[in-house]
C-alpha cells in the first residue's frame, strides 16, 4: 500500500443529501451511485474519450420513494432495494417495474445491500428501537428475516475465500465477522470484530466498507473527515483524511479497479461552495479491489 502519495479528486457534486451505494459496472465500465432520500440514481464515465476528464450524469428519479441500496443484476439492471418494494431499474432505457412488496413494522426502508456468490441479496435495514437488521432475498424472491438489534444495519463485505462475511452496526459502532456458507448464503458465529468507540482518537461512526484484494476493510466514517483501513485481525492500518465530514461509502473502480470511489453527505440538501454530498476518487494508494458479485432475482 502506498502511504504517502495519493490525489483525492472531486468527481461530481450533485449535493445529495446522503450518497451512497458507490457500485463499478466492469460490463459497462461505468460508476454508480445514489442519493438515497431523493431517490436520484448517478453514473459516472471515467472515459468517454481519449483526453477526457469524464463524464457525469442523473439517470433516475424516483422521490419521494427513497432508494437504499441497489445490486446489478446478472442482465445488466439495476435491483433497487427503497421503501417498500424492490424494483428493477434499467439504465439504458429507464424503465423501472416493482417486483416484491415489502412491509416490517418499525423499518421505514432497506439501507445497504450485497449481492451473495449465489445471486441472492444481504440486505439491511433501518429501523425504529432497534428493530432494523438483516434480510435475505433469495433468488426466487422469497425474503427471511435473519436478525434485528440496530437502528442503522451499514457496510457490507465478503473476504476473497468467502469463508467470511462483515457487517457494519452503526447503531453500536461496531464491525462484525460471520462464518459464511457461499452455497446456502447462510451466517454464522457472529463475532466482535472492530469496537469503534475502543479506537483512541477515531470520531465519527463506521458506514460504508469494502474491502482490498490483500483482505484490508476500508470502513468509512460518518461525522468523521476520514476513511479507516483495517488489517483482516481488526488492527488498524492506516486513516485517510477527506475533506468533508460525512464520509457515507467507498468502492474500488476503474478499469484496474485501483481507484477508491467515495460517497458523501450533505444532510441538508442545499446548494454550496463546500464538498458536502461530492462523490470522490481517490488515485494513487497503490492497491486493488475486487469486482462485486451481481444478484439473479427473479431471473429466468
Amino acid at each position: 500500500m502506498n502511504t504517502d502519495s495519493f490525489v483525492i479528486q472531486p468527481i461530481a457534486n450533485y449535493h445529495c443529501k446522503t450518497g451512497e451505494n458507490p457500485l463499478w459496472d466492469e460490463r459497462r465500465q461505468r460508476f454508480f451511485w445514489e442519493d438515497i432520500p431523493n431517490g436520484r440514481l448517478f453514473e459516472y464515465n471515467p472515459s468517454p474519450a481519449p483526453g477526457s476528464a469524464g463524464e457525469h450524469r442523473m439517470i433516475f428519479d424516483c422521490y419521494p420513494k427513497p432508494i437504499g441500496g441497489f445490486t446489478f443484476q446478472d442482465n445488466g439492471d439495476l435491483l433497487l432495494f427503497r421503501d417498500a418494494d424492490i424494483a428493477r431499474f434499467n439504465p439504458d432505457t429507464g424503465e423501472c417495474q416493482s417486483l416484491i412488496d415489502f412491509h416490517d413494522e418499525g423499518v421505514p426502508r432497506f439501507n445497504d445491500v450485497i449481492a451473495c456468490p449465489d445471486g441472492s441479496v444481504l440486505a439491511g435495514t433501518m429501523g425504529k428501537d432497534l428493530r432494523g437488521g438483516l434480510y435475505h432475498l433469495a433468488t426466487d424472491g422469497r425474503i427471511t428475516h435473519l436478525f434485528r438489534g440496530t437502528n442503522c444495519a451499514n457496510g457490507m463485505a465478503f473476504t476473497a475465500d468467502l469463508k467470511t462475511f462483515y457487517w457494519t452496526d452503526s447503531t453500536a459502532k461496531h464491525i462484525y465477522a460471520f462464518d459464511f456458507s457461499p452455497d446456502t448464503s447462510t451466517l454464522s458465529n457472529r463475532r466482535l470484530l472492530i469496537d469503534t468507540t475502543k479506537l483512541p482518537g477515531v470520531p465519527g461512526v463506521p458506514d460504508g466498507m469494502t474491502i482490498d484484494t490483500e483482505g484490508r476493510l476500508y470502513s468509512t466514517r460518518w461525522g468523521g473527515f476520514a476513511i479507516y483501513i483495517h488489517n483482516p485481525d481488526g488492527s488498524l492500518v492506516r486513516k485517510i483524511d477527506m475533506p468533508v465530514e460525512r464520509i457515507s461509502s467507498c468502492a474500488f473502480g476503474g478499469p484496474d479497479l485501483d481507484d477508491l470511489y467515495v460517497t458523501t453527505a450533505n444532510p441538508s440538501g442545499e446548494t454550496t461552495s463546500g464538498g458536502d454530498g461530492t462523490l470522490y476518487r481517490i488515485r494513487g494508494l497503490g492497491v486493488r479491489g475486487r469486482t462485486e458479485f451481481r444478484s439473479r432475482i427473479l431471473l429466468p
